[in-house]
């Protein structure tokens, strides 16, 4: 790794002391066959919009979107191809929200130099308020990291050094980074984000290797595909390494199972997996995550239409995260 005191002795946190906050991942701008539904693949903008704002009115903390430029054919059929681009949705959204975080979900930034993340970063920031938070990841897909930054097995330690990077550049209007994949210098770079002293920077994984990089470089955690089960292992080996490093504070997340929120008398039969109930059954479910010490919860919504997923978007936001609040 890198440098490991770049981030947690400058942290910056999100979300505030003793709350427990909410987030989703929008749908439609990622339409992977693993989860999308049937409505999402006749949806677009039009309806992005509506379950942004949606979102944004209900409380939502953050809309986050994803990351990919290009999907090899052979991850196709399980991957799709639409995966909108992720700063410039982010863009876009900050023009249709006013309140709500706006989070990249995870950027895949070693493939993209850093100080053209910067750039692209700054920008969102600014156009929104400071309402920036930068979630960044390793990448999994072999093919798409060799063609646009190579050598996908050095993927981790082009992640630190991109990382440590971004953050001087969000800092610093003439960075010098030292490299040795990014080098730059006497290079400046405007406008600067609005958030002082620079926005957020979460890491994204949960392998042994995306927690050491959260221990070292990260203000927050968002795990990507723990199970409930075994995430108190995981928090108690972050906060571990993390302590090594100083102990400094750090925002930790984790991915609910589906949600389907009982609403009137629309009822679904749905698979045993998702966590389905009153207001009072979905918060305590959550809060179990809560306890184990998970301060921000993506969650995601079963619906058959864009409209029974806004009514789900907004019923939690009434219902559930009163519950969730304190």
């Amino acid at each position: 790794m890198t440098d490991p005191a770049v981030l947690p002795a400058d942290v910056v946190r999100t979300v505030p002391d003793g709350q427990v906050v909410y987030g989703m991942q929008l749908p439609i701008q990622s339409q992977s066959t693993l989860y999308v539904a049937d409505w999402e693949k006749q949806a677009g903008p039009a309806e992005l919009g509506r379950i942004a704002q949606v979102a944004d009115e209900a409380g939502f903390f953050y809309l986050g979107v994803c990351d990919h430029t290009a999907i090899p054919a052979r991850l196709a059929d399980a991957m799709g191809t639409i995966w909108y681009d992720t700063t410039a949705t982010l863009g876009w959204l900050a023009a249709r929200t006013t309140r709500t975080h706006l989070l990249s979900h995870v950027l895949i930034l070693a493939q993209r130099h850093p100080l053209r993340a910067a750039k692209e970063l700054a920008t969102i920031d600014l156009l929104s308020g400071g309402r920036l938070i930068v979630g960044v990841g390793a990448g999994h897909v072999p093919e798409e990291y060799e063609l646009l930054t190579g050598d996908f097995a050095q993927r981790g330690r082009h992640t630190d050094e991109a990382v440590a990077a971004l953050a001087l550049a969000f800092t610093t209007e003439f960075p010098e980074l030292p490299g040795p994949r990014f080098p730059a210098s006497g290079m400046g770079i405007a406008p600067r984000p609005v958030r002082q002293p620079r926005p957020p920077i979460w890491i994204g994984g949960s392998s042994p290797a995306a927690i050491r990089r959260t221990a070292a470089y990260g203000d927050g955690w968002l795990p990507q595909g723990t199970r409930r089960r075994d995430l108190p292992e995981q928090i108690a080996r972050l906060r571990n390494l993390r302590d090594e490093l100083g102990g400094a504070p750090i925002d930790i997340g984790t991915i609910v199972e589906p949600i389907y929120l009982a609403t009137g008398t629309r009822s679904w039969d749905l698979p045993g997996y998702v966590l389905q109930g009153g207001a009072d059954e979905i918060a305590s479910s959550l809060r179990e995550l809560v306890f184990m010490g998970v301060n921000h919860l993506q969650v995601r919504f079963m619906a058959r239409s864009v409209e029974e997923f806004c009514e789900q978007t907004a019923a939690f936001g009434a219902e559930v995260g009163p519950l969730l609040a304190g």
